[in-house]
């Protein structure tokens, strides 16, 4: 599948984003509105993820970032299973970093290669 064809069948998909470096996230949110998506955050800490996510009722797909402030964010990825939305983790830290209960989860790591990251969010039901 194109970049094309993957920012296409992301259109009026709700994608809650959780990411703690402004440009990173705001690049994210850019390309994700691009094409077409609506983005739920960015959120930059666990807190406003886990308040965000609660307050929200139509999430599609989640990229989270493993540290937000400091902060392991494990909670939010459970969370985000326990409601059945798909979710990929987008980090600076190798897949080591992530417990095994996660090992299903795609797991890219900074810099984000645009190409797989969009296949990633795409692929699935």
């Amino acid at each position: 599948m194109t970049q094309p064809e993957a920012l296409d069948r992301l259109a009026g998909k709700h994608i809650f984003l959780a990411e703690d470096e402004y440009m990173i996230a705001d690049d994210m949110r850019r390309l994700l509105e691009r094409s077409g998506a609506h983005v739920i955050g960015p959120v930059a800490t666990v807190t406003q993820a886990l308040q965000l996510l609660d307050a929200t009722d139509e999430v599609d797909l989640a990229v989270l970032d493993l540290n937000l402030g400091g902060e392991k964010a494990f909670v939010i990825a459970d969370r985000l299973r326990d409601r059945g939305v798909r979710f990929v983790f987008a980090t600076g830290y190798d897949q080591s970093a992530t417990p095994p209960r996660f090992s299903d989860v795609p797991h890219y790591e900074k810099p984000l290669d645009v190409r797989l990251f969009l296949q990633a969010l795409d692929s699935g039901p």
